[in-house]
């Protein structure tokens, strides 16, 4: 089910997934885990991302780095969406998000809290900041087979 949200909400979610992030850390055990690199030449964002993928299902999913709070929160957010996802389903759950931050038809149904995110493209500079995570992981997702590593 949907979450109806007004901006204070949007605000709430935000803040607290910036001042507490739970996926902003190094995974343990760095050889098992999917990466890219991304940085923004706008804003302060320069983040890893990793993805630890089996069997199609996407297991775990962390970030490091530095950024910005619009940039932390989408990208813990992306973390907690994707997590025990299939590909399929996540690479689905990256697109609705895209649409919604591009003002396009999407599936709120599977975005949950990153509807907090739905007002971004009123804010241009802003978008960049709330998609660079969310670029990695699809990258990362896309470019995923068992017998490759980057």
């Amino acid at each position: 089910m949907p979450i109806l949200m007004n901006n204070e909400m949007m605000r709430e979610i935000i803040m607290d997934h910036y001042s507490h992030p739970s996926h902003k850390h190094m995974p343990a055990d760095l050889a098992s885990y999917e990466t890219v690199h991304m940085h923004s030449d706008n804003c302060i964002d320069d983040i890893d991302v990793y993805l630890k993928i089996e069997n199609e299902i996407v297991v775990d999913a962390l970030f490091e780095g530095v950024a910005c709070a619009i940039s932390t929160a989408s990208t813990d957010i992306m973390c907690e969406l994707l997590i025990g996802k299939t590909k399929t389903d996540a690479l689905y759950i990256i697109e609705q998000y895209f649409h919604m931050i591009h003002e396009e038809k999407y599936d709120e149904s599977v975005l949950d809290e990153a509807l907090a995110f739905m007002n971004t493209s009123k804010q241009a500079a802003r978008i960049r900041c709330a998609i660079i995570g969310w670029s990695a992981a699809e990258k990362i997702i896309e470019e995923n087979t068992d017998d490759k590593k980057r």
